[in-house]
């Protein structure tokens, strides 16, 4: 047994903790602070000193006090009681602190990840004297209405099952042993990981199947796949957390971990408290059955956000490793890399831009490298994917800062967020002209085949659309809207449809709230064969009045409010187009 490291603190700096006397420690070692025991990992060794950011309050912790290495890497418990739970950043279930402690965190308190007395029914999926090897699926615990909890030999071992058996256990418990040829492994239901280091997969794959949200402006316009990364910059007030919630709600991830980093304790709250009573709108059953959630409020020691941001990915991988697809949401990587940017200068490092560390692009990229589609190792065969989709909160919504470009350069989606639509309420408040998706030519593929054939060129003609919208502003602003030739205000009009029409969506609304991917085409279908027949209708001869003042523009606009299981009315209205303006060219132009 490695001896254990024992030290003393020699210097306190906030979150910062030198202690002395550290030969044997190892880099990101867990330690026990103080008398009471603080959470606290190595960042740094020079000599015998050790510099430990630590994850709790340091208020009253004296020089002098012992330092005690644990020989563990920081990890995450992996099992049966994930789903459903509430964490703070290092993995402690907050309900079990709050019953230990009441409303106020109680320091160095120790509580074990998962229930170590609830029974989880085990059913095996192996035999006894079947050669297993690391990732192959031993067998099933049916965690919770949604979630098919699967139990995998961890990693690095391989051997034959000796012994096997179903029923009702604790985590604790041993269902399996395998024989690797050297020892007897006896296999329980959980295992440990190191929340720093990647889990193990076979090969990554190019997703092109789109992640659903629901969301018209995400999916038809800025798309993002299983596996894919995304940034969601904004001011503050835009709507970051909002959208976060939508995604973490109606996208079709077979399990969600939300993670708040410092995020402010309100909206911490509003999570913790509406998430339990939502339902999930896939199965009808509660969506927490589907989602593990991981606290980490802006009034809680700033070191424990970067804790919390790897804790979370540890968890995403170990369902991806399943067989899930795992939607990842980062609300917010700002407070993250200001907590960086505090340790950094406690740690008397040199700063780089706006003061924060020179490793800052670094870190934030082996964020979002973990996301991605895997072929799994094991059998049986099976892929997984997680899907990062991280809030940035740069100062007075620069862009320019450098947490928003360190990130830019890792994800592949962009959502800019714009305050003056946020304002005017228009929701999702996702800028069309200042974001981008580089997987809108995968999903375009995907949409061929599973949607429509013209998805990809609908989208590209809507967006040119927009985009000359803009440019027709500035001269609206110069010489007015009659001034502008019957063209221009047929494009100014369509603009319109598009974003009040198509674009927007009312979060509130049961109906609109949520949009599938077919009813999102028709609705655009629609908008565009108004714009192609009343161009027609212009070369025709029709004033663009008449064409404007057509009735059947109110049913366009009312579209989104019809459910999807009465798409056979949103798909008549095309044909209902043809109509009006057969009925408007008959009259040489005059109102119908």
């Amino acid at each position: 047994m490695a001896q254990v490291v024992r030290g003393k603190v020699a210097r306190v700096a906030g979150p910062l903790v030198v202690a002395k006397e550290m030969q044997g420690v190892k880099m990101f070692e867990v330690v026990r602070v103080g008398s009471l025991g603080l959470f606290g990992e190595v960042i740094r060794i020079e000599g015998d000193r050790a510099y430990i950011q630590v994850y709790e309050e340091t208020g009253g912790v004296r020089p002098g006090e012992e330092v005690v290495g644990t020989g563990e890497l920081l990890s995450v418990e992996l099992g049966p009681g994930l789903v459903k739970n509430i964490y703070d950043g290092i993995q402690r279930p907050l309900e079990v602190l709050w019953k230990m402690g009441g409303s106020f965190l109680v320091r160095g308190v120790e509580a074990p990840s998962l229930d170590r007395n609830a029974k989880w029914h085990f059913e095996p999926k192996v035999k006894i004297g079947d050669e297993v090897s690391e990732g192959d699926i031993l067998g099933e615990v049916p965690e919770t209405s949604t979630v098919i909890h699967k139990i995998m030999v961890p990693p690095g071992i391989r051997g034959k099952v000796v012994d096997i058996k179903s029923g009702d256990f604790t985590i604790e418990e041993v269902v399996a042993v395998i024989d690797t040829g050297k020892e007897k492994k006896e296999i329980k239901m959980y295992q440990k990981w190191p929340v720093r280091m990647g889990r193990p997969y076979r090969k990554k794959i190019a997703a092109s199947e789109p992640m659903i949200t629901g969301q018209r402006t995400i999916d038809t316009f800025f798309p993002i796949v299983k596996g894919g990364t995304a940034a969601v910059p904004g001011p503050f007030g835009s709507g970051k957390t909002v959208i976060q919630h939508q995604l973490a709600r109606w996208s079709d991830a077979d399990v969600v971990v939300y993670i708040g980093c410092g995020e402010r304790g309100n909206e911490m709250t509003d999570v913790l408290i509406e998430f339990p009573e939502l339902k999930d709108p896939r199965t009808g059953g509660p969506l927490m059955d589907r989602t593990v959630l991981i606290a980490n409020t802006s009034n809680m020691p700033v070191a424990a956000r970067e804790a919390s941001v790897f804790t979370g990915i540890a968890i995403a991988e170990y369902f991806r490793d399943m067989g899930y697809n795992v939607a990842l949401m980062a609300d917010s990587t700002s407070r993250w890399a200001e907590a960086m940017r505090e340790i950094s200068g406690r740690l008397e490092e040199m700063p780089g831009e706006e003061g924060y560390p020179a490793y800052l692009a670094s870190r934030i990229s082996s964020f979002y490298e973990r996301a991605g589609m895997i072929e799994a190792l094991g059998s049986p065969e099976r892929t997984g994917s997680v899907s990062v989709i991280g809030a940035v909160s740069p100062p007075g919504g620069d862009l320019s800062d450098p947490v928003v470009q360190a990130t830019l350069r890792e994800v592949r989606v962009f959502w800019s967020l714009d305050q003056q639509l946020a304002f005017a309420r228009h929701f999702p408040a996702i800028h069309w002209l200042r974001s981008y998706s580089l997987y809108v030519d995968r999903v375009g593929e995907w949409a061929k085949e599973h949607v429509a054939l013209d998805w990809v060129d609908n989208r590209h003609e809507a967006m040119r659309i927009l985009q000359q919208e803009s440019e027709l502003q500035e001269l609206v602003r110069l010489v007015g809207y009659d001034a502008l030739s019957p063209h221009d205000q047929l494009l100014l009009e369509t603009a319109r449809s598009l974003r009040e029409d198509f674009l927007q969506q009312d979060a509130f609304d049961d109906i609109d709230t949520y949009c599938p991917l077919e009813k999102q085409y028709h609705m655009l279908r629609n908008v565009l064969h108004f714009h192609h027949k009343a161009l027609e209708a212009l070369e025709a001869g029709v004033d663009v009045k008449d064409i404007i003042a057509l009735p059947i523009r109110e049913k366009i606009s009312r579209m989104r409010f019809i459910p999807p299981d009465r798409l056979d009315e949103i798909k008549a209205i095309h044909d209902e187009i043809d109509a009006a303006f057969e009925t408007l060219m008959k009259k040489g132009g005059e109102q119908v």
